[in-house]
């Protein structure tokens, strides 16, 4: 059954600045209305974007949000999310969304890293579900869940994804609080000649 028009999701996306990355939590009805807004920050190529995650969860105090969509697995240059472990911590279901068909980040991973960092990096990743294709009007997405079946995730993704967008609007008004947001508060301000 699809979401009601004044059902809530939260979608978190990220804008990554030189060392840290702005993330942005927005609350959004399946009706399109914008609820709420709440950021954090976490580290490029760090290991604290689940941490992250879990306070922008909890900052928000919202028992009214159904779903949790995380713009990729991976913000903030591999700084992975762990996908069951924000699900425990929310405890709501949890949609990974991305927009490009991907062979996956093993590889990558190992490309960039070794020892400790690769190995908690796979673990992570190899925990998380398998991705499934989307259409959604004229285009595709891809997505992960946990905590909800593939179907009930589909119908969620397309009850918030309006029509001839192709981004689900709490991860699209995500991703735009998050890129003002670190236009703000981490990129280094332009110097002016006086």
């Amino acid at each position: 059954m699809p979401p009601k028009p004044g059902s809530r999701a939260l979608g978190i996306a990220a804008s990554d600045a030189a060392d840290r990355s702005q993330l942005c939590g927005a609350v959004v009805r399946a009706d399109r209305v914008v609820d709420d807004l709440v950021f954090a920050t976490c580290t490029i190529g760090g290991s604290d974007a689940t941490a992250a995650c879990c306070e922008l969860w909890d900052r928000l105090a919202r028992p009214d949000v159904q779903w949790v969509l995380i713009a990729g697995i991976a913000p903030a240059w591999f700084n992975l999310v762990d996908l069951a472990a924000l699900a425990d911590h929310t405890h709501r279901p949890v949609l990974a969304v991305s927009f490009e068909d991907s062979d996956g980040l093993a590889g990558s991973l190992r490309e960039q890293f070794a020892g400790a960092a690769l190995d908690r990096r796979l673990d992570v990743y190899r925990r998380l579900p398998p991705r499934s294709r989307l259409p959604v009007g004229d285009d595709t997405v891809f997505f992960r869940a946990v905590g909800i079946d593939t179907d009930a995730a589909a119908a969620v993704l397309r009850a918030f994804t309006p029509e001839g967008s192709g981004r689900p609007e709490p991860l699209r008004v995500a991703r735009l609080a998050a890129r003002a947001g670190r236009q703000q508060q981490l990129d280094p301000p332009e110097k002016t000649e006086d």
